[in-house]
């Protein structure tokens, strides 16, 4: 089964369940907008946590950025490109910030607690 076949299998019942109605789509998007924010405030909280840059927190920094570029890229391979890539790329983004900063939060508690 190729990736693209696997992406329509998961994808295509959530395209016709957001174009039954308004209310859907809309809902969708706010999902992805909230999602985002959420991403969006764990990175900023927790890089304002570490402080200062030094030698572990630059490495903290890099992989935590490693993890946003590898989820950016898997959500690349997964996500379908015919429909809906508007909603996908939000959702795209706000994926990778979450894993980013849920491995922030993982390495905050780890090393400074």
């Amino acid at each position: 089964m190729r990736i693209e076949e696997l992406s329509n299998t998961i994808f295509y019942p959530l395209k016709t369940w957001a174009e039954k109605s308004n209310g859907n789509w809309n809902m969708l998007i706010g999902i992805g907008m909230i999602s985002l924010l959420v991403g969006v405030i764990l990175i900023y909280v927790f890089y304002k946590k570490m402080g200062k840059a030094d030698e572990r927190t630059n490495q903290i920094t890099l992989k935590s950025l490693l993890i946003m570029l590898c989820g950016v890229i898997l959500c690349d391979v997964i996500f379908p490109k015919e429909y809906m890539w508007q909603i996908f790329f939000l959702f795209k983004y706000s994926l990778a910030f979450i894993a980013s900063g849920i491995y922030l939060a993982i390495q905050y508690k780890k090393d400074f607690f």
